[in-house]
């Protein structure tokens, strides 16, 4: 049978001559078989391992019938809310809804449910009950125990409790869903599947586990408990890693148990070729032409994926507890093979915009001892300062782009995934640097430098601010040698945990300094199991359960926000309001370090110096862009 797409309908299936499937999964997304998309990743290995599977892509929710399209099929039915958090995806910080879905044919909003997970595992067990349901995808795996959730302000329970379902999966799930496959095909239950690394389960006794085992506080005590809340999370944090982590229970009432299996090992680099040399079809389902098709292709199309995992350790990042900190590559000869079907298509024009991951120039686990003992559960590789024990080489990095650079049809190749910059200042070699600026940068580079509050970044755990100031003068004097006139465009956050007025003052005079004014501001979004998060409900840091200050008045983080873009003229009087707040009236005036005059002025201001001089090359121009749906990564920040 020639490449297809998967069966979406019943006259797919005739089509194939299947009468019943063996799985159908219903996921919140578009369907798009790209390997960008987890449910297109995961589909496609139980495909290859002889499984027949079938999509449903976002069933009327308020109609149970729309999950029976394909029939009952054999094995059980797989759920994801799609490649974000379903909340994340519909509402902004301020828990304003959305008017747009990039992962929706057109772009239409509101084709999926609130808590998608939660919804379409009901569904599911209403008109079948006694099916397997299996969740999985990034909006199962964040919430997998007891979590806080922001748009509630609650703590709300598993989400296999909330879903009605029998098991679910976390992290990238190319091992653990075959595994439970075979497990169903082989004609075992699915409540005896107890034993699947990367997995979590229900039992109604905790007996009969490993000694090993660690219990959490029970969801009564987090639920009510804001300390225990942070504890309990730290232990979580502390288990992210498949070879020291521990089987971890927590209690519900008198006689439910959620027990969480260890993470799967990462994948090896013919596994992670294997999985991404797979028959995708790499585009989203004719059926969506008519419609307009899928926005979100449009930013993954030319991209090509080199890693995944990070051990950045980014406190407002989820991708330690979804992805891992141990790097996972694919080689050379999988990515150019990849790169050389991008060049085919009709519409590439010489472009490829992306190579990397959560972060792009890493190629290689931080350390050698990863790969053997796993990562440290107390220590990060790059926080507060580069581990003596880091390897920082970019060596393989720079071979596989230059390989790229020379293939026929390939007139640029682009960076657009985060570079972390305090990785590529350990390595002594500037020759990434140097190749960086003369050939994958155009015009602007993006990083996230993020606060240049010392507190924060701390908070944060991210480099000091003289850490970025050393690559900003090493990223100058390069782009001089090399005769070219680039700028780096920083990323920046308000509102963060640890954030005060006074720092928020010290971001807005590292602004003036600079001489222009970020078109947008990222204000922090407490999304589901990160750091920052668990700091921003129990204003603990469980790193240290010392207190933490958290910005939380609206009107305060108004004023954090107007802080970044003091020039802009509408964020005139949260400007003047919070710098009187913070004891900094000295800058408001007329002097060149002031940020406002002492009354709205109409047109511009005195020391709009950066506007008259029309250097449109420092301005951001970033527009948004979904970096970082590849494969469910779990990154909703970037790096």
């Amino acid at each position: 049978m020639k490449k297809d797409f998967l069966p979406i309908s019943r006259e797919d299936m005739e089509k194939r001559g299947w009468e019943q499937l063996d799985f159908v999964y219903v996921i919140g997304d578009a369907y798009v078989d790209h390997p960008s998309f987890g449910p297109a990743i995961i589909s496609r290995v139980l495909e290859a391992h002889g499984y027949k599977v079938g999509i449903i892509s976002q069933p009327d929710w308020k109609n149970d019938s729309s999950i029976t399209v394909l029939g009952e099929p054999k094995l059980g039915f797989l759920i994801s809310a799609g490649n974000m958090d379903s909340m994340v995806n519909h509402y902004t910080v301020s828990k304003k809804r959305r008017h747009q879905d990039a992962f929706t044919p057109g772009g239409v909003f509101g084709k999926r449910p609130d808590y998608a997970t939660v919804v379409y595992g009901n569904m599911i067990r209403r008109v079948y009950p006694k099916i397997p349901v299996i969740i999985g995808g990034i909006e199962a795996s964040l919430r997998r125990l007891g979590h806080y959730d922001y748009w509630s302000d609650r703590i709300k329970r598993s989400l296999l409790i909330e879903s009605s379902a029998d098991l679910l999966l976390y992290g990238m799930g190319e091992r653990s869903i075959v595994e439970v496959a075979d497990a169903l095909a082989g004609g075992l239950a699915v409540s005896d599947i107890t034993w699947v690394a990367g997995s979590v389960f229900k039992s109604k006794t905790a007996q009969g586990f490993d000694e090993e085992a660690i219990y959490l506080p029970e969801f009564n005590e987090i639920a009510s408990d804001k300390r225990k809340y942070a504890e309990s999370f730290y232990i979580q944090y502390q288990n992210t890693d498949p070879f020291s982590g521990k089987r971890m229970i927590e209690k519900y009432g008198a006689r439910m148990y959620i027990i969480q299996n260890p993470p799967a090992m990462p994948l090896g680099e013919q596994e992670m070729d294997d999985v991404y040399d797979l028959p995708y079809m790499r585009d989203y389902h004719p059926s969506y032409r008519a419609l307009g098709g899928v926005p979100a292709v449009e930013e993954i199309k030319f991209s090509l994926v080199s890693n995944r995992g990070c051990f950045g350790g980014c406190s407002f990042c989820a991708l330690t507890f979804h992805q891992g900190r141990i790097i996972q590559t694919r080689s050379h000869d999988s990515i150019l093979r990849e790169a050389k079907l991008l060049t085919e298509a009709k519409d590439f024009k010489g472009y490829i915009h992306d190579v990397g991951g959560p972060t792009a120039n890493f190629r290689q686990p931080a350390c050698k001892h990863q790969l053997k003992r796993g990562v440290c559960p107390n220590k990060q590789c790059l926080y507060p300062k580069p581990c003596s024990q880091m390897q920082a080489d970019h060596s393989d990095y720079i071979a596989l782009l230059r390989k790229l650079r020379s293939l026929p049809k390939v007139k640029k190749v682009f960076i657009r995934s985060g570079i972390r910059f305090d990785y590529l200042l350990a390595d002594k070699d500037k020759t990434f640097l140097k190749e960086l600026c003369r050939y994958h940068v155009s015009g602007q580079l993006k990083v996230a430098p993020e606060h240049v509050s010392d507190a924060v970044l701390d908070k944060m755990g991210k480099p000091h601010h003289e850490v970025y100031v050393d690559f900003t003068r090493q990223y100058q004097q390069m782009n001089q040698r090399l005769g070219l006139n680039q700028y780096l465009v920083p990323y920046l956050m308000s509102s963060h945990p640890g954030s005060t007025l006074a720092d928020a003052v010290k971001l807005a005079e590292y602004i003036r300094d600079l001489g222009y004014m970020p078109e947008q501001v990222q204000d922090f979004y407490p999304t589901p199991s990160t750091l920052s998060t668990c700091m921003y409900y129990t204003g603990l840091d469980p790193r240290t359960m010392k207190p933490v200050y958290v910005p939380k008045d609206p009107h305060e983080k108004d004023m954090q926000r107007a802080l970044i873009q003091y020039r802009d003229p509408k964020n005139y009087n949260l400007v003047k309001e919070a710098l009187i707040r913070a004891g900094r009236e000295d800058l408001i005036g007329f002097g060149s370090h002031c940020l406002i005059p002492p009354r709205p002025m109409a047109g511009r201001r005195p020391d709009d110096r950066n506007a008259a001089s029309g250097r449109s090359g420092q301005k951001n121009n970033h527009k948004g862009t979904k970096k970082g749906i590849s494969n469910e990564k779990g990154r909703y920040r970037r790096k």
